[in-house]
């Protein structure tokens, strides 16, 4: 219960920092301001899937996954735009969870498909050298994360997307047997 609390926490955390602060009221003669945050996704993710970037599953359960992707500061990259973001997930079965951030670069390749693909660093409570046959290996507790993902939008506010993202200490540190995470997001664009 207390990481859904958490979970429900981020959401509304984020949805507050998206409202714009007094005086920024949209007027007639004056232009709404952008918020904080760009963006709310969470979603629902297979946890340690077999057979992609890391090889093997050790751990299992379904992962809750919210994320904010801020507004500023931003900058276009090769027809796309860079923003950074900041997300939580947890782990349903009290395997590895993390909480993450980085930069997300986002193309969209037509008016309704975008196309993601972010790095940056995850924190997470996982075991970093063990001999649990159901535990991962992740060797230190900072890690990287590499993720991608494609999305729909389902109109201006609103979209579905497949997310897969990996963490792992890229042979920094000793173990790495590195974790990945698959799964459908719904996003809200503000």
């Amino acid at each position: 219960m207390r990481k859904i609390t958490v979970f429900v926490t981020l959401l509304i955390s984020g949805l507050l920092l998206a409202i714009p602060a007094s005086g920024e009221e949209q007027t007639p003669k004056k232009k709404k301001k952008a918020g904080l945050v760009h963006e709310i996704r969470t979603g629902v993710l297979a946890h340690d899937v077999d057979g992609l970037w890391s090889g093997t599953q050790k751990e299992d359960g379904i992962d809750l996954n919210g994320e904010l992707i801020f507004s500023r500061p931003s900058f276009s990259l090769l027809t796309g735009t860079v923003r950074p973001n900041l997300g939580l997930t947890l782990n349903l079965n009290g395997d590895t969870s993390k909480l993450y951030g980085g930069l997300l670069w986002e193309l969209w390749a037509t008016s309704a498909l975008f196309f993601d693909l972010g790095a940056g660093l995850a924190l997470h409570n996982g075991k970093l050298d063990t001999s649990d046959p159901d535990k991962k290996s992740l060797g230190s507790r900072l890690l990287f994360r590499i993720v991608i993902e494609l999305g729909y939008a389902l109109s201006k506010h609103h979209s579905v997307s497949i997310m897969f993202d990996h963490i792992s200490n890229a042979y920094l540190a000793d173990p790495n047997e590195g974790l990945d995470t698959l799964g459908i997001r719904y996003g809200y664009r503000f």
